[in-house]
């Protein structure tokens, strides 16, 4: 009996334990289902989405089915089509995840079918890593110690793309190279990304046996090239975490340690979102008062300016034009422009965050909404409201050479380059007097 593999984001035959236990007792047909929620990807994302799925067909002898509607509607169908009794996936554990498998699972079972979700997106799923009273960790560095404690499973041996079944044609099959075409080779991201797994999977242990071990101190400098470049990975589900952890493991060395607790952070903000899910939208802490955030034409106008990177600060700047042509921004220039937007311009949170979503490319929501409210101050171990960047002296620190500016502003030392936009010292003291009176009246 043929059974069927949904992919999800985990789209690799390396490490997979849903497409492994597809293929345990017979060969797996497999199944993407290209939904509508994807419709509000960016064209980067979704071009991306397109070529990574292409790789992977071609990995697998074309075997694996892209189609589109929504999920209940995909894989019931796939699973009609070739008599599968059970569907494998991955279990998600966002909000807009967990209710796709919820009604991936009831349609299934009202056809007499079901599905059983093997493994996840993450090293430790979401919820298993708890205080000794049962309660989740609002706090990083005891969740960080009790995560190490708990380990993860040794990355899976790779499935056998010889075991997966083809589905005949369908109508509805999405047409991957008109989606991929949406990002051309004139993109200046693509030349520098790779699809192919065993690609991936080779850059990934170049990192980790060459660069990992300069991690540690360099990785706050955009001016350097010194991250590891996996963040789309992961997102896309091409690279499990497991198989990262798996390759650090021998190693001693402070890099190291560095790269496993910031795959850790990524499982805490996935853990905080599952036992919060309300965070993707509200704070978890409130630092303000509704009435001291920026609304109206004056908080259109320099989000404007911010989104554009034309508020003559040099690294805000230079990291919102990177993300804008590149679809990626360095870590350290994240929490720059996210602290400027919202603490200087005091400009909500999920505007930002919303930004973001629609521009990057490795957009992974758990991370991107927990990551928001760190900077914000008002997620959970969050960095304190009251520090606020100051962008001129992070520019001194984390690009002493100018370089990193200099390439995304071209314009920089003309006078075609904008005066700063506000006086961050004022700015910073206007914040911080409403933040003092916020906390007083709570």
């Amino acid at each position: 009996m043929t059974s069927l593999w949904w992919a999800r984001r985990d789209l690799r035959l390396h490490d997979n334990p849903a497409l492994l236990e597809a293929q345990r007792t017979a060969d797996a047909a497999a199944v993407f289902a290209w939904t509508p929620a994807l419709h509000w990807w960016s064209g980067r994302r979704s071009a991306h989405l397109a070529r990574s799925l292409w790789s992977l067909r071609e990995d697998t002898g074309g075997a694996l089915a892209v189609r589109r509607g929504e999920a209940a509607q995909v894989v019931l169908a796939a699973a009609r089509q070739v008599d599968a009794r059970v569907v494998f996936a991955a279990q998600e554990f966002s909000p807009a995840g967990v209710a796709e498998q919820g009604a991936v699972a009831a349609a299934l079972e009202a056809d007499g079918r079901h599905v059983e979700f093997v493994g996840s997106p993450y090293a430790v799923a979401p919820g298993r890593v708890l205080k000794s009273d049962g309660t989740p960790y609002r706090v990083f560095t005891p969740f960080l110690e009790s995560w190490r404690a708990h380990g993860w499973r040794a990355p899976a041996i790779p499935a056998s793309p010889d075991r997966l079944a083809r589905l005949a044609p369908a109508d509805n099959d999405v047409d991957l190279d008109l989606h991929a075409a949406h990002c051309d080779a004139t993109d200046p991201v693509y030349p520098q990304v790779e699809f192919r797994e065993a690609r991936l999977l080779e850059a990934a242990e170049d990192f980790v046996a060459h660069d990992v071990e300069r991690y540690a101190a360099e990785r706050d400098r955009p001016d350097l090239d010194a991250t590891s470049h996996l963040s789309r990975e992961l997102a896309f589900g091409q690279i499990h975490p497991r198989t990262l952890l798996g390759m650090l493991s021998p190693l001693r060395n402070e890099g190291a340690r560095v790269f496993q607790s910031q795959l850790a952070w990524r499982e805490f903000h996935a853990d905080t979102l599952w036992h919060a899910p309300q965070a993707q939208r509200h704070s978890l802490t409130v630092v303000l008062d509704e009435d001291d955030w920026a609304h109206g034409a004056a908080a259109d106008a320099a989000f404007a300016a911010w989104r554009e990177g034309r508020t003559g600060f040099t690294l805000v700047d230079a990291g919102m034009r990177q993300l804008a042509q590149t679809g990626w921004m360095h870590n350290r220039v994240r929490m720059v422009v996210a602290s400027f937007l919202v603490k200087d311009l005091r400009v909500p949170w999920q505007r930002g965050a919303e930004h973001f979503r629609r521009t990057l490319l490795d957009y992974d929501h758990a991370q991107n909404q927990l990551n928001w409210q760190w900077v914000a101050g008002t997620g959970r171990d969050a960095s304190p409201f009251f520090r606020i960047f100051n962008p001129r002296t992070q520019l001194e620190r984390f690009d002493p050479h100018l370089r990193y500016v200099q390439r995304w502003i071209p314009e920089l030392d003309t006078p075609a380059y904008p005066a700063p936009m506000i006086d961050h010292r004022e700015a910073r003291e206007t914040t911080l007097h409403l933040y003092h009176q916020a906390k007083a009246r709570r």
